[in-house]
């Protein structure tokens, strides 16, 4: 990655929407998508699921694993296969405050092209009352199809936060 930064998508929430779809993703650059103060209406974890054709694809077919870095209690390891989306991203049982809200950074993988899996990887932190949460890991989904973007959501409404897809030049 080179070191440069062009804003492809952005949106802030203020208040409560089901989820965020960012698309714009039509090169074979790496993407990176950034989360910033992510809230949930109703304490839940946050998930991500690819899109083509700027629809988000609920098929199972996500796969993922992170480390669960934890300061209340001891690390764990969060595995999935055939899932419907990839999970703890930007927030992991997130508490409904807004001044610990969660946050991420995920860089996308082959995304626009159509013969080749999507990859995921993520850094993710959230303070709550019990502690500072920080899954660490990534995903793949399994499904070599061109992906045009991202869509977030919590199990619940986000309440607010703000969602931005670069593309990494």
């Amino acid at each position: 990655m080179a070191g440069k930064l062009v804003q492809v998508a952005t949106e802030t929430v203020t208040s409560a929407v089901a989820s965020v779809t960012l698309t714009g993703i039509d090169s074979d650059d790496v993407y990176m998508l950034t989360i910033s103060g992510a809230v949930p209406t109703v304490a839940s974890d946050g998930l991500l699921r690819v899109t083509k054709s700027g629809t988000p694809d609920t098929t199972a077919n996500y796969d993922r694993a992170h480390k669960g870095l934890r300061t209340d209690t001891t690390f764990s390891n969060l595995v999935a296969t055939n899932a419907t989306e990839f999970r703890y991203i930007g927030g992991w049982s997130t508490v409904t405050t807004s001044s610990v809200g969660g946050n991420a950074i995920v860089y996308l993988y082959n995304f626009n092209s159509s013969s080749e899996y999507s990859f995921i990887t993520s850094e993710s932190v959230t303070m709550w009352s019990g502690g500072t949460l920080g899954p660490q890991g990534g995903g793949v989904h399994t499904v070599a199809s061109a992906s045009d973007g991202i869509q977030f959501f919590f199990s619940n409404n986000i309440a607010s936060g703000t969602f931005t897809l670069y593309r990494v030049v």
